[in-house]
This record gives C-alpha cells, sequence and structure tokens, in this order.
C-alpha cells in the first residue's frame, strides 16, 4: 500500500537528516582526529581537564609525567620544565615547555663568565712565576723540582687559554702546514705533563699536509693526548700506549686511542664543565669538539677501539 504523500515526504526528509547526521558525524571524527594529531604534534606536553578535574585529552608527551604539574619551573629526571595553564570556558589547558637547553645555555653563560674572569685575574701572575721560573731553570737545568713546576705552571696556562678561548669564542687563521710540525710541537709540549708510569706515545709516520688553524689543532691533540695519559694513570695497568693512527678517505682522519679502561659515562664527555676523570676541569673535549667544528670537521669516540676519532676536511 501507498504511503500518503505527506509521510512519505517525512519519511524521505527524515532518511535525508540521517545521511546528513552521518556525514556530520564522519565528519566529527575527521576533525577529532585532527586535533588530536595537532595536539600530538606540539613540541609541549598537553593536558585539557574538565570542570571535575578529570583528564578528557592529553598527548604522548605527558607520560613523563607522574603528576599534573602546577604552574612554575619543574626539574624531572634531569630535565627542566615551564609549566603555564589557561582556561577556555570551563575547560583548564595545562602545558609543560621542556626548557632544559635554556637553563643549560644560561648556568654556561655565567659559570663562563666567571671562569674568565678568573683566568683573567690568574694569567698575569703565571706569566710572572714562568719568567721566573725560566731564569732559574737555566742556571740548574737538571733540578726535578723546577722541572714539575715548570709542569704544573703548562697545566695551568692551557687551563686559562682553553677557559678564555671557550668564553670569547673561536676565530680560526687557516694556513696550510705538514702534520710532523703539529705532532714535534705536541710532543715538546705533552712531555712536560707529569705522570709516574711508563707511557709510549707512537705519532703516525706518514707526513701530511692539512690546512687549518695550528695553535688550535695544537691544543685538541694535546688535550686528547693529556687526557689518554691521565686515563692510564688512574687504570691499573703498569704500562701505557697511547697511538695516533691516520686514514684518508673523504677527510683526513686521525684515531687518537689508548690501552686504558674505556670511558665511564660517555654522555657527559663533550659537555662543558662537566669532566670524568679526578682532575679534569671539563672544558678540555668541550672546546676541542667546538674547534674540530669551526673547521667543517668531526670529532667522535672512536667505534673500533678506546679513543676519538678527528675527521677533518682534505680539501
Amino acid at each position: 500500500m501507498e504511503l500518503p504523500k505527506t509521510q512519505k515526504e517525512l519519511l524521505e526528509n527524515l532518511e535525508t537528516l540521517i545521511a546528513q547526521t552521518y556525514i556530520v558525524e564522519k565528519e566529527f571524527k575527521e576533525l577529532k582526529n585532527i586535533l588530536n594529531g595537532v595536539i600530538e604534534f606540539l613540541p609541549q606536553a598537553l593536558w585539557v581537564i574538565d570542570e571535575n578535574g578529570e583528564i578528557i585529552l592529553q598527548n604522548s608527551k605527558t607520560k613523563n609525567f607522574d603528576f599534573i604539574p602546577n604552574d612554575g619551573e619543574i626539574e624531572i629526571n634531569e630535565k627542566y620544565f615551564l609549566i603555564q595553564s589557561s582556561y577556555i570556558k570551563n575547560k583548564k589547558i595545562i602545558s609543560a615547555t621542556d626548557i632544559t637547553e635554556q637553563k643549560r645555555n644560561e648556568r654556561l653563560i655565567a659559570m663562563g663568565q666567571m671562569a674568565a674572569h678568573l683566568a683573567h685575574e690568574i694569567r698575569n701572575p703565571i706569566a710572572s712565576v714562568n719568567i721566573y721560573l725560566s731564569l732559574l731553570r737555566k742556571k740548574c737545568p737538571q733540578n726535578e723540582i723546577l722541572n714539575e713546576m715548570k709542569s704544573s705552571l703548562l697545566r695551568v696556562e692551557r687551563i686559562i687559554k682553553s677557559t678564555l678561548l671557550f668564553s670569547k669564542g673561536i676565530n680560526l687563521k687557516k694556513e696550510k702546514f705538514q702534520t710532523s710540525k703539529l705532532f714535534n710541537e705536541v710532543n715538546d709540549i705533552v712531555k712536560y705533563y707529569p705522570h709516574t708510569k711508563q707511557i709510549k706515545i707512537i705519532y703516525p709516520k706518514k707526513d701530511i699536509e692539512i690546512q687549518g688553524d695550528f695553535d688550535l689543532l695544537l691544543l685538541v691533540f694535546q688535550n686528547l693526548i693529556i687526557n689518554a695519559i691521565d686515563a692510564i694513570e688512574e687504570d691499573e695497568i703498569e704500562k701505557g700506549i697511547i697511538e695516533i693512527i691516520y686514514k684518508k678517505d673523504n677527510f683526513h682522519n686521525f684515531i687518537i686511542m689508548d690501552n686504558a679502561k674505556d670511558f665511564e659515562n660517555t654522555k657527559i664527555l663533550f659537555e662543558p664543565f662537566k669532566s670524568t676523570k679526578t682532575k679534569g676541569h671539563g672544558l678540555g673535549l668541550a672546546l676541542s669538539k667546538e674547534i674540530i667544528n669551526k673547521h667543517n670537521g668531526i670529532i667522535d669516540l672512536c667505534k673500533e677501539k678506546k679513543g676519538f676519532i678527528i675527521k677533518l676536511p682534505n680539501k
């Protein structure tokens, strides 16, 4: 039996309404997925909380938190977060922004300024002591106490130079030079560095020409060899070997390795003012990395043996 016209129109309208409802529901789901995607894409951890204090929406970055934080700065697992909140109608939105790098930079700037001031204050009296010591060593060249004092002064001068370079920034003065000249000067410096064990240092036999800042690269290799000497001194081995191996591919590769125990904490090796050594000042590797980066090179841990690899452009 055919329906009356009014009932037929009502049924058609109802079917149209149901179809539109499905379309609206589909669009709502798509919009919700887009919203969830946007929230997940945000660099901050984000919570949306209703008037009853229940979480109705959050992204995966909130899994780093065991609680819903209040406004302000907090520290969790050696990371710093800035917590901010706002309201949209009766919903509370809380965000947690990672400011670890910002806090680290602020701390490094403050420490660098203080260290630079101390280095300036120490530099002049150290220079005077060095002059008097040189005069004494000319009169008593074989005096072991004077030689030990010279070694200690060289260590202080190296720390001062590293501190000032780190605080002022690095400007390269590139030139072409032979690696034999570089390693001869490195050897002249490190032979005064005090150590109690028998340590053999093996330099590359092949003499090649490279381009870079001679003084800064001298400081890098000096730092790495002295680090190796310290590692051997702190180890239980009786004799130490430090070897620099040269290989060439797209880079000039210098591998500096030693036979001491492996590094205890590789995560902080290149962090300024952090050291894994008992007598380290925490600037040697950080400064070395900055110097090599300025040369458009790479410095990293050697994967094959215990030590470091330096990659310098060969053009």
